[in-house]
C-alpha cells in the first residue's frame, strides 16, 4: 500500500447561461499530505488493468470523489481503469491524475513479483447458440 495527499479543486463556467461546478484534482503526491490522503493498494485480481494502464501512452490514477452532481470528497483510489469504470456505473463521481513515474514503477516491481495476469480466451460461440430455436411444425 502507498499513501496519497490529495487536494480537490472546483472550477465555474457557465455554459449556455447555466452555472456548473467541475471538480478536478489540483494536487497529487505519493505521500501523505493535502486534504485528504487515500492508500493505493494492488490486488492480484488487477493485474491486467494494471498492465493495460502502464501500457497505455499516459497511465493515469483514478480517485472516487462522491456521487455526480455533488461536491467532491476524495474516498478512494485506484490503478485500475476497470475498477474505475466499476465505480461511474455506480453514479460516483470519479477524476482522473497522471501516475507519478514512482507509482509506475512501483507497479511494474508489483507484476514482476507476483506476474502478469493470465491472459483470458474466449471460446467463440457455436452458430446459433444463444438463439432462441424454432419450433418445429
Amino acid at each position: 500500500m502507498r499513501p496519497f495527499g490529495i487536494t480537490l479543486a472546483a472550477r465555474e463556467h457557465t455554459i449556455n447561461g447555466f452555472r456548473a461546478t467541475q471538480w478536478h484534482i489540483a494536487d497529487l503526491t505519493p505521500e501523505r499530505g493535502g486534504d485528504a490522503t487515500l492508500w493505493l493498494q494492488l490486488t492480484m485480481t488487477e493485474r491486467a488493468a494494471y498492465r493495460f494502464n502502464l501500457s497505455s501512452g499516459n497511465p493515469r490514477l483514478f480517485v472516487r470523489a462522491g456521487f455526480t452532481g455533488g461536491p467532491a470528497s476524495a474516498a478512494a483510489i485506484t490503478a485500475s481503469q476497470d475498477v474505475a469504470a466499476a465505480w461511474m456505473d455506480g453514479e460516483q463521481q470519479v477524476l482522473e491524475a497522471p501516475m507519478p513515474l514512482a507509482i509506475q514503477v512501483w507497479i511494474e516491481a508489483y507484476l514482476a513479483r507476483h506476474g502478469e495476469a493470465p491472459v483470458e480466451e474466449r471460446r467463440k460461440k457455436r452458430k446459433g447458440a444463444g438463439r432462441a430455436r424454432e419450433a418445429q411444425p
